[in-house]
């Protein structure tokens, strides 16, 4: 089936853009020019993913953000203004999965795109059937990640976690005590190749972190190392 995409914006100019773009991308554009019209397409129209602005009319787009993620996991991708990076910063800690700014490249774009529906494709996917070895990885503090059921507990209780952070502490699972850079977590938990703001991966990293400190303080052995990225101890 064409994945359906919601573009939501109250730019004419912007929303006329994407929808051609997406198009000839072989998505199917949903457009919404305030936040409560996008609410009513996602809870009718159940698109693959999401291209929120955070400037919109009336509810702006941290609030539309807040009340889609009690709807559901839909993959929601930011669209920001250059100034705005506290918002940008609120909007990856509500649970958004990745960001672009203003003005942004067309390409880019679509390469995100492709990268968090690749993502969430791969969340849905059933595991391979047959036998095999115990694929579950371990942690301190009682941590225990299940790759095939995507989730990940800590002394028994679930823990809540995103797409995105989900696929980062299996990353730092699989090469405990190995130093990973920004940008190799760029280019394995995000899917793409890129050079210049890494404050993504700052800000899921610190999500992550409080996370897996409110459900243990034994469960967080990450560690920043200044200058280079993050290691698991």
């Amino acid at each position: 089936m064409t994945p359906k995409i919601l573009v939501v914006d109250d730019e004419r100019s912007v929303t006329d853009l994407l929808a051609y773009n997406l198009r000839k991308s072989g998505y199917e554009p949903l457009v919404a020019a305030d936040g409560r019209e996008a609410l009513r397409l996602a809870r009718q129209a159940s698109p693959d993913l999401i291209l929120l602005d955070l400037m919109l009319p009336g509810m702006d787009g941290l609030d539309v953000c807040r009340e889609l993620r009690k709807i559901g996991d839909i993959p929601i991708i930011m669209i920001t203004a250059l100034g705005e990076e506290t918002d940008r910063v609120v909007g990856l800690e509500l649970g958004a999965d990745d960001y672009v700014t203003k003005p942004f490249s067309v390409r880019e774009l679509m390469a995100r795109i492709k990268s968090v529906l690749r993502r969430a494709q791969a969340e849905k996917s059933d595991p391979a059937e047959g036998q095999k070895p115990d694929p579950r990885l371990r942690g301190p503090g009682g941590l225990l990640l299940d790759p095939d059921s995507r989730t990940v507990s800590v002394a028994g209780s679930a823990l809540d976690l995103t797409r995105l952070e989900f696929d980062l502490l299996q990353l730092f699972l699989i090469n405990a005590g190995r130093v990973l850079t920004r940008e190799r977590l760029l280019e394995q938990a995000w899917g793409y190749d890129y050079v210049g703001d890494t404050r993504a991966v700052d800000s899921a990293m610190k999500r992550l972190r409080a996370k897996l400190r409110g459900a243990s303080p034994e469960a967080d052995s990450l560690e920043a190392v200044r200058g280079v990225g993050y290691r698991l101890k």
